[in-house]
């Protein structure tokens, strides 16, 4: 049974959609799991193939995505409101596996393009970032609360910018706080640090790395990743779409740890190298600094 989707202003145009189908390769009867799964335009392509809507189960912690994913349930896929670390360890607990499982790591591009969600400095909105608005930690409590050192350590760390930038980020952040936009914390950083003739804004990085330290973003992968095999029923496929060296290194190590496993490995790799979005996608602007690693259950 086909999904109707909703109109294309609604959706965002899923990251390496064909190369995630051709790799992972969906038969009809099969079961799909997707750790992440947004608004839906992965899932429907994958549920179009299996036919099996009441095998599916879609995860998002986000409210927003959650009730765009809703057109899904009448056809009798489960949807699971929770991240996908709680969502996973509850599967294993109830003996669920899959077939195929995706996980498409990252903001959405809706969340970038709503203001009120606070993750993008190209819309005005308050300090939030929060993925799931539930959560008490927000980027303005992590800004107006977080000491210089920490600061500074997470924008080095989760926004890769060079340590001299960082600490000087972190100490005009402190010395002007209280912030509430992020029209405020991207200016401030615009006048904090010179960035010579580069496209890219000043805010970038530190934007990423409050994101990721509010939403706990690598912490979550370092825990999802070992629960994948228990997640597969043999033969099974996963793949794993990431947006930056941080979390693509994650996945890149874990899988290279199963590769050297020998006889205790679970996974095979089936990307030696992985799949770039700036290549295979070059249609759509957000698969730029996408890539894709997938395996399969032995």
């Amino acid at each position: 049974m086909s999904i109707k989707a909703h109109p294309p202003h609604e959706l965002h145009i899923p990251v390496l959609l064909e190369a995630t189908l051709d790799l992972l390769d969906p038969k009809k009867g099969e079961s799909y799991l997707d750790l992440t799964a947004g608004y839906g335009g992965h899932a429907e392509a994958f549920l179009d193939r299996t036919g099996m809507q009441t095998s599916a189960t879609l995860v998002d912690r986000d409210d927003f995505a959650i009730g765009r994913l809703s057109r899904f349930s009448i056809n009798g896929v489960n949807l699971m409101h929770t991240d996908f670390v709680s969502a996973a360890q509850a599967l294993i607990e109830q003996g669920k596996k899959f077939d195929i499982v995706l996980v498409d790591l990252g903001v959405s591009s809706p969340q970038l393009d709503q203001g009120e969600r606070g993750f993008s400095f190209k819309h005005g909105g308050p300090l939030d970032m929060r993925m799931d608005r539930r959560q008490e930690m927000t980027a303005e409590k992590l800004v107006n609360t977080t000491t210089v050192k920490e600061l500074t350590r997470i924008i080095k760390d989760y926004g890769e910018e060079p340590a001299g930038n960082a600490r000087r980020i972190a100490k005009a952040i402190a010395d002007a706080r209280p912030l509430e936009t992020t029209e405020e914390l991207a200016e401030l950083i615009k006048q904090t640090i010179y960035v010579g003739r580069s496209k890219i804004h000043p805010a970038t990085r530190t934007f990423q790395a409050i994101r990721i330290a509010v939403n706990s973003e690598l912490d979550q992968v370092k825990q999802l990743l070992p629960l994948l095999p228990q997640l597969l029923n043999v033969g099974g496929r996963v793949g794993v779409i990431s947006f930056h060296s941080l979390e693509d290194r994650l996945v890149k190590q874990y899988f290279a740890e199963q590769s050297e496993s020998g006889y205790e490995a679970e996974l095979k790799i089936l990307t030696k190298k992985p799949i770039d979005g700036a290549t295979k996608d070059v249609h759509n602007p957000r698969a730029r600094s996408a890539k894709l690693r997938a395996a399969v259950k032995i």
